[in-house]
């Protein structure tokens, strides 16, 4: 038999979650390697979402499966209040199947979604969601603006086109320098970024809302960072992946497919630090001296052929370890 009452039934009220959710999905395997840079990058993410979120919201990591020492972090954080949600995976489950409990969990109407590597600056959010708010059918608003496949962006061209009073234009409208820096965070080679900076174009929208005050802007979004109205980002799951990463644009697929709009602000709000910090810095400030001349070490493990064999030895063996 029970003794006493349950205190939580004299409890007459509970909290109630934020309005928004910034979601964030972590994975750091071990320090070391290509990993070995990511748990201050990691740090450095959430620092960003610390300082520089604008409007209330509620924090939710996801860890998948991540090393003792990722893990003892984000703890200490949950712990200090730092964090209102954390969840932890035992195991990696792939980025698809993060996704379905990550976005399923999140409490919040608004989903603004980041992979553990995204930098955010000041106004970010409040710069986000009026684009989500302002544009009908918003599907996902990325919080800066780059170059993604047109062919993933019909459905937005589309309603620019059948929609009257819609401004459309094209040209290079993101500077080369900033171009460069998020494309090669992601690992490129500068000559390919080039090329693809000169042989492709930025699309923009002007669009007012009625009532409102025009707004602008560029075509394209992309899963690596988000913001989402909860209702629709979970139309999706599940998402069934067979690997840990490289099928996660089935999200932008399903999104334009379904109709919705891939929209990004034409102010950089976020970039991408991928596994290393030092790709930070201020679009508004000037940019950071450039780097010196690379020693003759560098210059040799940046030779085509000498970068490829490595790369791909560093994979196998990646391979080997984590994906059985």
């Amino acid at each position: 038999m029970r003794k006493g009452q349950n205190p939580a039934k004299f409890v007459n009220q509970v909290a109630h979650p934020e309005r928004i959710t910034v979601a964030v999905l972590n994975y750091i395997p071990f320090i070391g390697g290509f990993y070995a840079q990511t748990l201050q990058v990691l740090k450095t993410c959430l620092g960003s979402i610390w300082a520089n979120t604008d409007l209330p919201y509620d924090l939710l990591v996801f860890d998948n499966g991540s090393c003792q020492e990722a893990i003892d972090f984000l703890v200490d954080a949950h712990a200090e209040g730092k964090i209102q949600y954390l969840i932890l995976s035992e195991k990696n489950l792939g980025k698809g199947g993060a996704w379905n409990i990550l976005l399923e969990a999140a409490p919040g109407e608004i989903i603004a979604y980041a992979d553990n590597d995204v930098y955010f600056y000041p106004g970010w959010l409040s710069k986000s969601l009026k684009i989500l708010e302002g544009f009908p059918k918003s599907g996902m608003v990325t919080s800066r603006p780059f170059r993604t496949k047109m062919e993933l962006c019909a459905s937005t061209l589309r309603w620019a086109a059948n929609t009257p009073g819609v401004l459309l234009e094209r040209g290079q409208f993101i500077p080369w320098e900033e171009f460069k820096a998020f494309d090669m965070s992601l690992g490129q080679d500068e000559a390919e970024v080039l090329q693809r900076y000169q042989t492709t174009e930025d699309i923009r929208l002007t669009y007012t809302p009625a009532g409102g005050e025009p707004l602008i802007a560029q075509v394209g979004a992309s899963h690596w960072q988000f913001l989402a109205y909860k209702t629709v980002i979970t139309q999706f799951l599940p998402f069934a992946m067979d690997k840990p990463m490289g099928q996660v644009r089935q999200l932008d697929e399903r999104l334009d497919a379904a109709g919705y709009l891939r929209l990004m602000p034409v102010e950089f709000l976020a970039q991408n630090m991928s596994n290393r910090l030092d790709w930070i810095h201020n679009p508004n400030e000037a940019p950071p001296p450039p780097p010196p001349p690379s020693p003759l070490r560098q210059k040799l493990l940046h030779q085509p052929l000498v970068k490829r064999f490595l790369l791909g030895l560093h994979d196998r063996i990646f391979r080997w370890y984590y994906e059985d």
